[in-house]
């Protein structure tokens, strides 16, 4: 391992940190410029921002005959965002959740997780597929800016002495926020780059194994983005660009990176067995997880942060032992499977029932 390949490792992560912080920045005064509410800023052009990298690799995998790795890519990147960035961000700070993302974009999310599921059984997510996912994703998105303007304009009729200070918003304001928000990207996707490129260069030089290696730094390197920009909105208190960016991001990765990388690949997406009976099912169950989570207090706490985190840790032990055939296999899914995901349940529906009895009791 050479000092170059430690350099790169540690200016990724600096470079990670700052981009998220410009991006933050660019896009909370963009918000308020051009009329728009920081949840959906976080929604759109955060979310689908840094999810970048993973159209840029599913593209490029469709095109030149790897479709399959793009099914893998969005799967894998929306569980992580769910139970690793969400989870990790709520330990440090927990994070408040609009009502909007209750009632309308997590079921969205519950309910596109689940459409993957069904349009993948003949095997296959064909072009046709992808036609109507990219039609989703144009939907939701001059849904969620005409939505936000009308809110904030009706916001700005009722008070307009707390909008005051935005009437003096020039053009050389908003291009600045713009060139904010592309530096921010830029650095992101560079910094990610050279974070993975170290991680990888110095685990093996250790001796690690190329398959833990893919399952563990190259998938939590392309989901740094988003961790980073989560996470340095939330410590900004910019919390509803927090939360938006995870499930914009879960929602861009279904109707964006597989409607267009089915699009891109002549033999569309292939579905296999093993993503059929248990990535997929993985993922709908992590966003629906998302529900009882959010609807607890209208708050993700530190202990459901905790909570996410963990089963991330278990799902990524469940990956190691399945590739590599551990006799342990068959003992650890009988303990998720019969005491840790149970005695989940059971925790989730007590605190759900005694949160809504408070709210009943004390409105």
């Amino acid at each position: 391992m050479d000092l170059l390949t430690s350099i790169l490792f540690v200016v990724g992560i600096v470079v990670l940190v700052v981009g998220a912080d410009v991006l933050v920045r660019g896009a909370a005064h963009l918000a308020a410029a051009v009329g728009l509410s920081p949840l959906v800023i976080g929604l759109t052009v955060v979310s689908y921002g840094t999810s970048a990298p993973e159209l840029a690799v599913s593209i490029q995998a469709s095109w030149v005959g790897q479709a399959d790795l793009a099914l893998g890519n969005v799967v894998g990147s929306n569980i992580m965002n769910v139970l690793l960035i969400l989870g990790f961000s709520a330990l440090l700070i927990p994070l408040t959740v609009a009502r909007q993302l209750l009632w309308f974009d997590v079921p969205l999310m519950v309910a596109l997780s689940a459409l993957t599921l069904v349009v993948g059984l003949d095997g296959r997510i064909g072009r046709l597929d992808g036609v109507v996912f990219v039609g989703m994703l144009v939907a939701y998105t001059v849904f969620l800016i005409g939505k936000s303007r009308r809110e904030v304009a009706a916001e700005r009729a009722a008070a307009p002495e707390l909008y005051a200070h935005l009437a003096a918003a020039t053009f050389s304001g908003i291009l600045l926020d713009l060139i904010l928000i592309v530096l921010g990207l830029g650095l992101l996707v560079l910094g990610s780059r050279w974070l993975v490129e170290g991680a990888v260069a110095i685990a093996t030089a250790l001796g690690v194994s190329e398959l833990l290696i893919g399952l563990t730094v190259v998938a939590v390197g392309t989901s740094l983005p988003e961790m980073a920009t989560t996470v340095a909105a939330a410590a900004r208190g910019q919390r509803d660009i927090a939360v938006g960016n995870v499930v914009g991001s879960c929602i861009f990765n279904i109707i964006s990176v597989l409607g267009v990388s089915s699009l891109v690949s002549p033999d569309g997406i292939r579905v296999s067995p093993q993503a059929l009976q248990f990535d997929i099912p993985v993922m709908i169950g992590v966003s629906i997880a998302c529900l009882p989570v959010f609807y607890t207090g209208g708050t993700v706490s530190r202990w459901e942060g905790a909570l996410f985190f963990g089963y991330y840790v278990a799902y990524t032990i469940y990956l190691i032992l399945h590739a590599t055939g551990n006799g342990a296999l068959p003992m650890f899914q009988d303990a998720m499977l019969w005491f840790v995901i149970p005695l989940t349940a059971v925790t989730l529906t007590v605190h759900g029932w005694h949160c809504f009895h408070s709210k009943r009791v004390h409105p």
